[in-house]
């Protein structure tokens, strides 16, 4: 069988080719073999990751990946759970694990604002590796005998906020925003964890809960008898994007086609930010990192249909100018492949920048040795702005401090 290597601009895109082909690789054929030995990859023997609760898409890509590591490499993963950001966090900054396959709040810790701002927190200097930007959105969603189609008429409504979660509270409250709705216009309920919340809609006892919309709890509100609706963030409503972004600038326009009743034929119009995202903190292994993006971007044909999110992990896919530096390893991988470009580069160093800006002004707050909790917060936050600002970057977060 002959194989022509011209077609093919590097190994994610050649090798994939040639298992599906079942060409075998003779000895002799030595431009073959340095091809296959290119393709090697070193990662430990066992690997771990938090990732979000047991069921949700977050979870459920984590686990057919480590399937893909197992089979391919010989390594085993283990996928803890978290039902909340500190609990998903606290593993991979203290060295428990090496990696999370997390949410937004990876943003939020790097900005050591919210439950960040605590003094044994404060701004973390953490790399994405990869990201899953798949055909779903990030959204809220109610009961479809609820009546509810609009933001604004969630006025008055029974809303969830999960505690250790500023990610989906934040998110939770810049589409509230869309409709000019605020926490003190509704009614709170405290939950512990994100499965909790799902099981408090589903039994009635709130009206509202935020969600990927391919998330595997919105199956259960769906096949209630409530049924489920998403209302929509309408793209051309330029005041409800205005304040939707004033609270979340990680969220983006996107039309979805799939989620828990969102189809080709009946789309869902509305906002979306990469989730999972794979990270690290920006001390972890270089080579360890450039491996496991390898690693994965080799396997993602075989663990791709695994969970309808699962299909964002391709290398198109991959968000280089998001609000988060990449790590050092990952940016090797991308470019020995050929798709990091010096546009992507410049403003990877400037994410780095104002990572080193947020330390900078961390330790400043630190030296301050106060005491006292919520003042602690307030002059962090002071700092944080007037650091930023004086370096030339958005501070976004001008008067919120850590939220319980």
């Amino acid at each position: 069988m002959f194989f022509s290597f011209a077609k093919f601009s590097n190994l994610a895109t050649f090798l994939p080719q040639v298992r599906r082909s079942g060409l075998r690789l003779p000895i002799l054929m030595l431009g073959l073999t340095a091809f296959a030995q290119a393709e090697e990859v070193q990662l430990p023997r066992v690997m771990a990751w938090t990732a979000y609760n047991l069921g949700t898409t977050g979870y459920n890509q984590a686990v057919a990946i480590g399937k893909v590591l197992k089979d391919q490499h010989g390594v085993t993963l283990r996928v803890i759970p978290g039902k909340n950001d500190i609990s998903r966090l606290l593993p991979l900054k203290s060295g428990r694990v090496q990696f999370s396959a997390n949410g937004v709040a990876t943003y939020l810790a790097q900005e050591g604002v919210f439950q960040f701002a605590d003094a044994d927190w404060g701004p973390q200097p953490v790399r994405v590796l990869m990201m899953s930007n798949g055909l779903s959105n990030q959204s809220v969603a109610v009961s479809a005998d609820s009546g509810i189609t609009q933001w604004s008429q969630l006025k008055g409504k029974r809303i969830p906020w999960v505690r250790g979660a500023p990610a989906l509270n934040l998110s939770m409250e810049a589409l509230m925003a869309c409709g000019g709705v605020g926490w003190d216009d509704v009614i709170r309920v405290d939950y512990p964890g994100y499965s909790a919340m799902w099981n408090g809609i589903v039994d009635g006892q709130i009206d509202a809960a935020y969600a990927t919309t391919v998330s595997g709890p919105t199956r259960k509100l769906e096949a209630s008898p409530q049924g489920i609706y998403w209302p929509k963030v309408p793209h051309d409503d330029a005041a409800c994007w205005q304040r939707l972004l004033a609270k979340a600038p990680y969220f983006s326009k996107h039309v979805a086609t799939r989620g828990t009743g969102i189809t080709v034929a009946s789309p869902h119009e509305g906002a979306t930010y990469p989730y999972p995202i794979l990270i690290s903190m920006a001390d972890q292994d270089e080579a360890l990192a450039y491996n496991l993006v390898k690693a994965i971007d080799l396997g993602y044909p075989e663990f791709k249909d695994a969970d309808p999110g699962a299909i964002g992990w391709a290398l198109a896919s991959q968000q280089f100018d998001w609000v988060v530096p990449w790590h050092a390893g990952a940016v090797r991988y991308y470019q020995s492949v050929g798709v990091w470009t010096d546009a992507m580069n410049d403003h990877n160093e400037r994410l780095i920048q104002r990572q080193e800006v947020l330390q900078q002004a961390w330790r400043e707050a630190l030296s301050l040795g106060t005491d006292d909790e919520e003042k602690f917060e307030q002059a962090w936050l002071n700092l944080r702005t007037q650091r930023l600002q004086a370096a030339g970057f958005d501070p976004v977060w001008h008067d919120q401090a850590g939220q319980e």
